[in-house]
């Protein structure tokens, strides 16, 4: 009996484990990874979008988004990676909690102050944010806007700019031919033109993106 239970316990313990070590990594942003192909996105932080700026204790600006990719590229960077599957979200992306060489990636982000407990949708994190912000490091040096707020602002602001003011989501194609599909606080927002003549559109929600074969973009790879 007690075989057959430790059996059933290595079954499920493999089933939870949805990318294995040695699957190629690749960093999306400070809260988004791709393991041997799969897209996860970790449980229970917000990282600053790409785009985001937040402030300094000097009184200036850092570029907390790219800073917070870049530690997410030092933390996984050459390491063994696993992630379990705590179902998916409106995107497809199976929503996870990670390890790079056994130390767990999600609160590791949070303790050093690249990304905020994402409260809204889980409390797991909120011990290990409230500490990172005693100590004042990363996006707790100085009052700063959060991802969510952030993202709720570039959107309000973009819609003046659209042609229906409802749906600001721009459906690129690039030199590549690729579907690519970038929100109001994408880092290549600006700069992007939609040529409808070319088969390139607008979307109203990123899952309608999604749906219609468009994918977000790499970030410094497009």
């Amino acid at each position: 009996m007690l075989k057959i239970l430790m059996l059933c316990a290595a079954m499920a313990l493999s089933q939870s484990i949805h990318a294995v070590a040695g699957s190629p990594v690749h960093v999306v942003d400070g809260d988004t990874l791709d393991v041997g192909g799969l897209r996860y996105r970790l449980h229970g932080i917000d990282a600053p979008e790409a785009a985001q700026v937040c402030a300094a204790r000097d009184g200036r600006t850092w570029n907390c988004g790219q800073d917070a990719i870049r530690r997410m590229e030092e933390i996984t960077g050459g390491k063994s990676v696993e992630c379990d599957d705590r179902g998916h979200d409106a995107y497809g992306r199976t929503i996870a909690v990670c390890t790079a060489a056994g130390v767990e990636i999600n609160a590791l982000m949070i303790e050093q102050g690249m990304a905020w407990a994402f409260r809204k949708y889980s409390q797991d994190y909120v011990k290990a944010e409230d500490a990172a912000r005693s100590r004042g490091v990363g996006i707790w040096q100085a009052p700063t806007e959060t991802a969510w707020d952030f993202r709720a602002h570039k959107w309000e602001s973009s819609l003046s700019a659209v042609p229906d003011r409802a749906c600001p989501i721009k459906g690129n194609i690039n030199r590549k031919h690729e579907q690519i599909y970038h929100v109001p606080w994408s880092k290549d927002y600006g700069k992007t033109r939609i040529d409808v003549a070319k088969g390139e559109r607008w979307f109203c929600t990123e899952e309608e993106a999604v749906a219609a074969g468009w994918r977000a973009p790499l970030w410094g790879h497009e």
